[in-house]
């Protein structure tokens, strides 16, 4: 039972994350690889949305994954193979938009409604310590009356 135990701990140590990058994918320069890798990692699954191309299964991923080494093997930079994958399949793929354009509403409006909280709350952390107005004593007409009213009454 103990050794089933350690072997099972074993295989969980061992099924590490698996990247769904094939061994045919892989060039043989180690240079453009590591290139290709960290491109791969700012490019988002135009299927699965939530994962880079490197982690995806998907067909298209592995086409992007093909797409962005041919560049790469071609001699383009990595800005220039960021901008061809742009080009063909739009800024969606980024994991990261650029500040640019329509975008800068998205990289602007965060900082700036932060900004705006923040003045609101001071506004309101101000006003909230003013004393509040000095009340006048009650004239005698007003004591009177006062008393009359909190007076009991006893109906019988």
């Amino acid at each position: 039972m103990n050794v089933l135990l350690r072997l099972l701990a074993l295989l969980t140590l061992l099924s590490g994350p698996v990247l769904a990058v094939q061994p045919d994918e892989i060039l043989p320069d180690a240079g453009l690889e590591a290139r290709a890798r960290s491109l791969s990692q700012k490019l988002r699954c135009p299927v699965c949305q939530g994962e880079n191309i490197d982690d995806s299964n998907a067909a298209i991923s592995r086409d992007l994954r093909l797409y962005v080494r041919e560049r790469l093997v071609a001699g383009d930079s990595d800005a220039e193979v960021m901008d061809n994958v742009v080009d063909r399949f739009g800024e969606f793929v980024l994991f990261e938009p650029r500040a640019t354009g329509s975008n800068l509403i998205l990289w602007l409006a965060g900082p700036l409604m932060a900004l705006i909280g923040a003045l609101f709350g001071w506004r309101f952390l101000r006003t909230r310590n003013i004393a509040p107005p000095e009340v006048s004593e009650l004239t005698p007409e007003e004591r009177r009356r006062l008393d009359e009213i909190m007076r009991p009454r006893c109906e019988d």
